[in-house]
Order: structure tokens, then sequence, then C-alpha cells
């Protein structure tokens, strides 16, 4: 194997370990659990998993994967604080979106050539990208990879204080 493609296994290979392992905890907490605050004053479980589902859902576009399938979480999960919103989907349709966005994230991630991996991604121009070629779909993966297992933290915390 080549050394970009081992690379690009080991990229691929701790995404998908950070998301089974959110994954494994979101599916173990009862529909209670989710509206829990993750500390005092601090954001609920089911905002987390929404503002993950949300930030995955918008990586599509920035990675070139096609349009994202739920532009509303945005408001929800990314603009606003928790609680600021009167409705927001059940946790069951959170679940299945949260599913739904990753394993079209890891599906575009796969079909990823080296090239692509260190090409530049959709949120910047070809301009800035000759100035600062870092800003890549490797990149963003990692960064996302990153964001996910800082609130994968915050979870396992929470999940230890309340054992």
């Amino acid at each position: 194997m080549e050394p970009e493609d081992l690379m690009i296994q080991s990229v691929l290979s701790n995404w998908r370990l950070t998301i089974t392992r959110l994954s494994a905890l979101f599916g173990g907490l009862s529909q209670a659990e989710f509206y829990e605050e993750i500390a005092p004053g601090r954001n609920r479980i089911v905002y987390i998993l929404g503002h993950l589902t949300a930030v995955h859902d918008q990586t599509l576009e920035v990675l070139g994967f096609g349009t994202r399938s739920h532009p509303k979480l945005e408001e929800a999960f990314i603009k606003n604080p928790d609680q600021s919103l009167e409705t927001i989907p059940s946790i069951a349709d959170l679940m299945a979106l949260w599913e739904q966005a990753n394993q079209r994230l890891y599906d575009g991630m796969e079909s990823l050539t080296p090239r692509q991996w260190v090409g530049r991604h959709r949120a910047v121009s070809d301009e800035d990208f000759a100035k600062n070629p870092s800003r890549s779909c490797l990149t963003v993966v990692l960064n996302r990879t990153n964001h996910a297992g800082y609130h994968l933290g915050q979870l396992m915390l929470w999940h230890a204080h309340k054992g």
C-alpha cells in the first residue's frame, strides 16, 4: 500500500471510530437523558446531537459531496444557542439524520483520490487556496473529527458523573 493510501486509511479510521463511539453513546441514552444538560447551565445532549448533525450535514457541501439534506438544522443548532427555539426535531428524527449525514460523509470520503484529499475544499476560493494550500479536504475532515471528538469527551465526562 502506498504511503498516501495509508494516511487516508488512518484519517478514515479515526473518523469512523469517533462517529461509532458517538453513535453508541447516543444509542444508549434514554429519551429523558437527551434533555439533560451536559453540565449545569450548559447545552443539553439533544442540542449536541443536533449540532453535530447540522455541522456534518453542512460539511457535505464543503467537501463537494452534494447539497446538504437538512439546511434548517443550521438555524436550530449552529446559529442559535440551545433552548432558544421553541421546537426542534424529535430524538428519533435527529438520530436518523445523524446516521444519514455520517453515512453520506463516509461514502464521499472513501471516494476521494489522494489528489482530492489535498485539494481545496468548496468553502475556499482558488485564490485563497493558492495562498494557503492547507485549506484542503483533508484539513476539513481532520477538523471535523477533532470537533466530534471534543463533544464525545464532553459526553463521556457527563456520563461518568452520572454513574
